[in-house]
């Protein structure tokens, strides 16, 4: 790695952390790094690059981490436990494609398109993802710290997903999965750890959250109407202007923080 992809790795490092660690405010950080530039919309690579690497591979991993692949139409390939660290995939094109036990750690995949992918079991820790979309993808089991404010995720599966943040490991703040404004509607959240989790504004209408962990999680603004709450830990979980059935008040949220704000219907 040249002098300048090592300046650009830790730049962005530094700017994941901070958006991971501190939210909305971070994204204020993000002005700085030019997100028009051709080292974040440009690839280095075609698709019959790609494809001749999986052939080359004989299923052995692709590495294609630290590499260009704004853009690219790479829907449908088989990326099994690809190396897609710190890669940039902003507007990438992975619908159908399979990513399971892949590493998206620290990559950058602005309103990537991942609907109807499969990335079971997949590691997405520190990934920018804010607009992609997930429609009807597999994520369960995945290992999920990604910021994926204003993202599609209608019918998605994160059953046994784990969002919640690394308690064990904080020193550079408190890097958690941000949801903010995400559209969950109809997506299997069972059995997931969700907690401290951002939900902010996310729509979680008909979703399935069945066993799953939102211990003080952040859902002010979140719509839960229909949603499956039974089994699952909702010690407080901020329902400030939230939308919750009525029925689920006295019993599921009982013990969320600020039900008394929360519109009941």
């Amino acid at each position: 790695m040249n002098l300048a992809k090592m300046r650009f790795a830790a730049t962005v490092v530094g700017l994941c952390v901070a958006a991971m660690s501190y939210g909305s405010a971070a994204q204020d950080m993000l002005q700085y790094l030019d997100l028009n530039s051709p080292d974040m919309t440009r690839a280095e690579m075609t698709r019959a690059d790609v494809e001749a690497m999986i052939r080359a591979s004989q299923g052995k991993p692709l590495d294609l981490s630290a590499k260009r692949l704004s853009g690219l139409d790479l829907s449908g390939l088989d990326l099994t436990r690809a190396n897609l660290g710190s890669s940039r995939l902003n507007k990438t094109n992975f619908t159908k494609t399979k990513l399971d036990g892949a590493i998206l750690d620290l990559s950058w995949a602005l309103k990537a398109d991942f609907s109807d992918a499969s990335l079971k079991g997949a590691s997405l820790f520190s990934a920018q993802m804010q607009g992609a979309k997930f429609d009807h993808a597999d994520l369960s089991g995945a290992r999920i710290a990604a910021n994926l404010t204003g993202g599609s995720l209608r019918g998605a599966n994160l059953a046994g997903a784990n969002g919640s943040p690394d308690l064990k490991n904080q020193s550079m703040g408190l890097m958690r999965t941000v949801l903010k404004s995400a559209n969950l509607e109809g997506a299997d959240l069972s059995g997931s750890n969700l907690s401290r989790v951002d939900l902010e504004f996310a729509n979680l209408k008909g979703a399935n959250l069945s066993g799953a962990n939102l211990l003080d999680a952040e859902a002010s603004g979140a719509d839960f109407r229909g949603a499956k709450v039974e089994g699952s830990n909702l010690i407080g979980v901020d329902l400030t202007s939230a939308r919750i059935d009525n029925a689920a008040a006295g019993t599921a949220f009982a013990r969320s923080a600020n039900l008394d704000r929360a519109f009941k219907e």
